[in-house]
Protein backbone atom coordinates (compact mmCIF):
# COMPACT_ATOMS: atom_id res chain seq x y z
CA UNK A 1 0.00 0.00 0.00
CA UNK A 2 1.02 3.46 -0.89
CA UNK A 3 2.73 5.35 2.09
CA UNK A 4 2.54 8.95 2.94
CA UNK A 5 4.40 10.01 6.05
CA UNK A 6 4.50 13.70 7.66
CA UNK A 7 7.34 14.33 9.50
CA UNK A 8 6.43 17.53 11.63
CA UNK A 9 8.40 19.26 14.45
CA UNK A 10 6.58 20.12 17.30
CA UNK A 11 3.25 18.52 19.72
CA UNK A 12 -0.09 20.24 18.39
CA UNK A 13 -1.76 21.28 21.82
CA UNK A 14 -5.02 22.55 20.37
CA UNK A 15 -8.14 20.44 20.05
CA UNK A 16 -9.63 21.47 17.45
CA UNK A 17 -6.23 21.39 15.36
CA UNK A 18 -6.10 17.66 16.62
CA UNK A 19 -9.60 16.99 15.76
CA UNK A 20 -8.85 18.41 12.16
CA UNK A 21 -5.36 16.34 11.36
CA UNK A 22 -7.38 13.09 13.01
CA UNK A 23 -10.12 14.00 10.46
CA UNK A 24 -8.21 14.11 7.49
CA UNK A 25 -5.81 11.15 8.55
CA UNK A 26 -9.10 8.92 8.69
CA UNK A 27 -10.32 10.11 5.12
CA UNK A 28 -6.84 9.54 4.04
CA UNK A 29 -6.51 5.63 5.05
CA UNK A 30 -8.96 4.79 1.79
CA UNK A 31 -6.00 6.10 -0.24
CA UNK A 32 -2.89 5.14 1.69
CA UNK A 33 -1.23 4.55 5.01
CA UNK A 34 -0.89 7.88 6.37
CA UNK A 35 1.55 8.37 9.28
CA UNK A 36 2.72 11.55 11.20
CA UNK A 37 5.95 11.23 12.82
CA UNK A 38 6.29 13.82 15.42
CA UNK A 39 9.88 15.33 16.07
CA UNK A 40 10.80 17.33 19.46
CA UNK A 41 10.48 20.94 19.61
CA UNK A 42 13.72 22.14 20.79
CA UNK A 43 13.37 25.02 23.58
CA UNK A 44 15.10 28.23 23.17
CA UNK A 45 15.31 29.33 26.55
CA UNK A 46 19.04 27.74 26.97
CA UNK A 47 20.46 27.48 23.17
CA UNK A 48 20.58 29.87 20.36
CA UNK A 49 18.16 29.36 17.43
CA UNK A 50 20.87 27.57 15.30
CA UNK A 51 21.58 24.76 17.34
CA UNK A 52 17.95 24.00 18.25
CA UNK A 53 17.57 23.69 14.31
CA UNK A 54 20.82 21.11 13.89
CA UNK A 55 19.14 19.55 16.55
CA UNK A 56 15.55 19.19 15.33
CA UNK A 57 17.57 18.38 12.27
CA UNK A 58 19.12 15.39 13.54
CA UNK A 59 15.72 14.00 14.49
CA UNK A 60 13.98 14.83 11.17
CA UNK A 61 16.83 12.92 9.28
CA UNK A 62 15.90 9.78 10.99
CA UNK A 63 12.70 9.46 9.92
CA UNK A 64 12.96 10.60 6.29
CA UNK A 65 11.73 7.79 3.69
CA UNK A 66 11.76 7.30 0.10
CA UNK A 67 10.72 10.51 -2.03
CA UNK A 68 10.80 13.62 0.50
CA UNK A 69 9.27 16.93 0.27
CA UNK A 70 10.63 19.58 2.15
CA UNK A 71 8.16 22.49 2.88
CA UNK A 72 9.86 25.74 2.59
CA UNK A 73 9.30 29.34 2.05
CA UNK A 74 11.32 29.00 -1.22
CA UNK A 75 10.18 26.28 -2.43
CA UNK A 76 8.14 26.25 -5.51
CA UNK A 77 4.65 26.68 -5.50
CA UNK A 78 2.03 24.21 -6.92
CA UNK A 79 -1.87 24.23 -7.45
CA UNK A 80 -3.57 21.19 -6.03
CA UNK A 81 -3.46 19.65 -9.27
CA UNK A 82 0.30 19.53 -9.67
CA UNK A 83 0.39 18.28 -5.94
CA UNK A 84 -2.01 15.36 -6.73
CA UNK A 85 0.17 14.86 -10.15
CA UNK A 86 3.05 14.62 -7.99
CA UNK A 87 1.38 12.38 -5.25
CA UNK A 88 0.32 10.14 -8.46
CA UNK A 89 3.93 10.17 -10.02
CA UNK A 90 5.70 8.49 -6.66
CA UNK A 91 3.18 6.44 -5.91
CA UNK A 92 3.82 4.82 -9.24
CA UNK A 93 7.04 5.07 -9.38
CA UNK A 94 8.37 4.94 -4.97
CA UNK A 95 5.50 3.91 -3.57
CA UNK A 96 6.35 6.33 -0.42
CA UNK A 97 6.31 9.61 0.30
CA UNK A 98 7.96 12.13 3.29
CA UNK A 99 6.29 15.47 3.64
CA UNK A 100 8.26 17.54 6.15
CA UNK A 101 6.89 20.49 8.51
CA UNK A 102 9.42 22.24 10.38
CA UNK A 103 9.22 24.03 13.47
CA UNK A 104 8.80 27.88 14.11
CA UNK A 105 12.19 28.60 13.80
CA UNK A 106 12.35 26.57 10.60
CA UNK A 107 14.00 24.38 9.07
CA UNK A 108 17.99 23.60 8.46
CA UNK A 109 19.58 23.82 5.19
CA UNK A 110 20.73 20.26 6.20
CA UNK A 111 17.24 18.75 5.92
CA UNK A 112 16.56 20.90 3.10
CA UNK A 113 19.74 19.42 1.13
CA UNK A 114 17.94 15.96 1.80
CA UNK A 115 14.80 16.79 -0.22
CA UNK A 116 13.87 15.43 -3.44
CA UNK A 117 12.01 18.90 -3.65
CA UNK A 118 11.12 21.67 -1.54
CA UNK A 119 7.42 23.05 -1.77
CA UNK A 120 5.66 25.94 -0.71
CA UNK A 121 2.23 26.99 -0.34
CA UNK A 122 2.69 30.96 0.32
CA UNK A 123 5.14 33.21 0.87
CA UNK A 124 3.05 34.25 4.07
CA UNK A 125 3.92 32.47 7.29
CA UNK A 126 1.60 29.91 9.17
CA UNK A 127 1.75 28.67 12.35
CA UNK A 128 2.98 25.07 12.04
CA UNK A 129 0.03 23.08 13.65
CA UNK A 130 -2.06 25.17 11.27
CA UNK A 131 -0.17 24.69 8.48
CA UNK A 132 -0.01 20.87 9.83
CA UNK A 133 -3.71 20.97 9.33
CA UNK A 134 -3.23 22.62 5.72
CA UNK A 135 -0.81 19.87 4.49
CA UNK A 136 -2.96 17.01 5.83
CA UNK A 137 -6.10 18.68 3.64
CA UNK A 138 -3.83 19.01 0.60
CA UNK A 139 -2.99 15.60 0.47
CA UNK A 140 -6.56 14.68 0.98
CA UNK A 141 -7.54 16.76 -1.53
CA UNK A 142 -4.64 15.62 -4.31
CA UNK A 143 -6.26 11.93 -3.89
CA UNK A 144 -9.43 13.43 -4.18
CA UNK A 145 -8.21 14.90 -7.47
CA UNK A 146 -6.65 11.94 -8.81
CA UNK A 147 -9.54 9.67 -7.83
CA UNK A 148 -11.61 11.74 -9.69
CA UNK A 149 -13.58 12.68 -6.41
CA UNK A 150 -16.26 15.74 -6.20
CA UNK A 151 -14.13 17.14 -2.91
CA UNK A 152 -12.12 19.70 -5.20
CA UNK A 153 -14.32 22.37 -6.86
Amino acid sequence: MYKVNVVAVGKVKEKYFTDAINEYSKRLTRFCEFNILECKEQSLDDIPESLALERESEEIIKKLRSYVVVMAIEGEKCDSVKLSKTLARVKDSVGEITFVIGSSCGISDRVKAKADKLLSFSDMTFPHTLFRVMLCEQIYRGFMIGGGGKYHK
